[in-house]
């Protein structure tokens, strides 16, 4: 199925903060005025006219004038804001979506995903270059059901990006293979881990004690089964970081370049019904530790999620939003806090400010060309692992240039809808109205059926784990996510968003209007399922799914240039087995 025009006519966006319908190409000018709203104390969905407008305006000023400290810069906010809505003008809709990379996705092995699709665009109008790359690796480690995908922002050229996207995997594989023997390493890849060996001396090695050494109870072991997997992660970024300072390929003699990442292993649990016996057990058990726990039933596989910086993993789960990674940047306040005590500095740079006047991010890999700014810049990964099971239906892995312009509800918002309205039009092209889905996917989404209170408890069983430079934390996310403390410091159970709002925001996506016409695609591709006729070929249900998945990664990446975005755009979906049944 292939699309003969753009289609972003008949799709609309939800927008999270006045809970309204926006087209995408209005995305921008409609949260520019909300924005503008609240500089002048209005809230976004207050009616305004000419005169209120201008009467808030003299009065806001009367006040600036009367503090001591006189800002010329928020006066000119206050300015800009009154012009801007008393102008009243239409939004534009003419955007540039001719270099766009039309989007591939990717064949994997994997039972537990359906399909996955990555688009990119450099993002001409504001962009030089294309720094960001991704990470796609089927059966990773030499394991069925096994696979590892990525997303890498780069900053200040590509080098870090690109070394990042080649060699994280495997400093990573090699970790999990010194932990389960289940994860095996080629010749090639023993071969590069051993040229890269020379790097780690033994004063560097001594300083990696902290992943393995930390005293723990058994308590927290019994509680906490994937705690290796984590320790692995932060380990593995750690090395990546030391590589980087070699500055192979490196241009700059000054300021070298550097990366955000976030990095998904998804695996498989086998059902201990069928798959699982004490033999396995038996051999499992000799490792430290076990990489097999025990899983409650229903549990069909296990995502674990490690980033660094400002790229961003969300879940889509029984259609709510759930943000698997966390925000460093200046806009986070511990991350701030961080900063400013170890003695950084941080610019006042709107809106949150730039660390040593030069980057937003406050962690991530590379950036060694400056010491001053790589003394606050550290590599330390946030790690979460959560249980994947048929409630699961989406999970987005994205770069900056998607999340500075869209939250993540209003992603999860324009995914669903997007995805229906696929479905919808796939269904148009079956003879006699036939259908190879249930007719789910066309029941309306509507707040009611969304808001479900009970969302707290989607993420049952769920871990997270936090590594900063100086202690370990554990969080427990069962039930209503309790709290534990762990070497007297204690994690919040929400992690922090980019936008702070809260980690289970539920929203209604907004039912699509009449679709536009489709041609066939008289490719085909293998599959378990059985092939539907549709008009002249045959088409599968996997062909569908891997159609869907492109569909709505280019219509994410179109969506974030009519918002506004200013960096490269790379966007990698993943649908997974919960997606039939939406």
């Amino acid at each position: 199925i292939a699309h003969k025009n753009d289609d972003s006519k008949h799709i609309s966006i939800f927008c999270s903060a006045c809970q309204q319908t926006v087209h995408p190409y209005h995305l921008l000018y409609h949260k520019k005025t909300h924005k503008a709203l609240t500089l002048l104390g209005f809230d976004c969905q207050t009616k305004t006219d000419n005169k209120i407008l201008l009467a808030q305006r003299q009065k806001l000023i009367s006040t600036l004038t009367k503090i001591p400290k006189y800002s010329e810069t928020h006066r000119q906010k206050i300015d800009y804001s009154f012009e801007f809505l008393m102008d009243n003008h239409t939004p534009t809709s003419q955007c540039d979506f001719a270099n766009i990379t039309p989007s591939t996705f990717k064949k994997v092995s994997n039972s537990l995903i359906k399909a996955l699709s990555i688009c990119q665009d450099k993002n001409s109008t504001w962009q030089g270059d294309m720094e960001d790359r991704f990470i796609v690796l089927d059966n990773y480690g030499n394991r069925a059901d096994t696979c590892f995908l990525g997303v890498v922002d780069g900053s200040h050229g590509v080098t870090a990006a690109e070394t990042v996207a080649a060699e994280l995997p495997l400093l990573f594989l090699d970790q999990l293979a010194q932990m389960d023997s289940s994860y095996k390493k080629s010749k090639d890849e023993q071969q590069i881990l051993d040229s890269l060996a020379t790097v780690f001396k033994a004063d560097y090695r001594e300083k990696e004690k902290i992943f393995s050494e930390k005293p723990e109870s058994d308590e927290t072991n019994k509680a906490n089964t994937y705690e290796w997997i984590h320790k692995a992660y932060a380990k593995s970024f750690w090395r990546m970081d030391r590589l980087l300072r070699l500055g192979r390929n490196e241009v700059s003699k000054v300021r070298w370049s550097g990366c955000s990442a976030v990095t998904c292993l998804v695996e498989r649990i086998p059902s201990e019904e069928t798959d699982g016996t004490e033999e396995e057990e038996r051999k499992h058990s000799e490792n430290m530790p076990s990489p097999s726990p025990r899983t409650a039933k229903g549990v069909a596989g296990l995502l674990h999620i490690a980033n660094a910086g400002n790229t961003h993993a969300v879940l889509c789960k029984n259609g709510k939003s759930h943000c698997l990674s966390k925000e460093h940047s200046t806009s986070n306040v511990s991350e701030r806090k961080r900063i400013l005590q170890n003695g950084g500095n941080i610019s006042t740079n709107e809106p949150d400010g730039l660390v040593e006047g030069y980057l937003r991010t406050t962690r991530g890999l590379g950036h060694h060309g400056d010491p001053v700014l790589k003394r606050s810049v550290i590599p330390v990964p946030h790690t979460v692992s959560v249980p994947i099971d048929d409630s699961c239906e989406f999970l987005i892995l994205a770069s900056n240039g998607l999340w500075e312009v869209l939250d993540y509800n209003e992603v999860l918002a324009l995914t669903l809808t997007t995805f229906t309205h696929y479905l919808r039009t796939y269904e148009c092209l079956q003879p006699n109205g036939t259908s190879p889905y249930k007719c789910q996917y066309l029941m309306p989404f509507t707040e009611d059926n969304l808001n479900d209170p009970k969302a707290i408890n989607d993420l049952q069983d769920g871990i997270e784990i936090l590594y900063s430079n100086e202690d370990i934390c554990l969080a427990e996310s069962k039930g209503n996510l309790k709290q534990k403390k762990m070497n007297s410091k204690l994690f919040c159970d929400k992690p922090a968003s980019y936008t702070g709002q809260e980690l289970l925001k539920t929203v209604s996506p907004v039912a699509s209007k009449p679709p536009p016409q489709f041609e066939k695609d008289p490719k085909t591709y293998p599959s378990n399922c059985e092939p539907q006729t549709a008009g002249r070929g045959k088409v599968t249900s996997e062909t569908v799914y891997d159609n869907a998945a492109s569909y709505i990664s280019e219509q994410l990446v179109k969506t974030a240039i009519a918002a506004g975005s200013r960096d490269n755009i790379t966007i990698l979906i993943i649908l997974l087995s919960g997606c039939s049944k939406i």
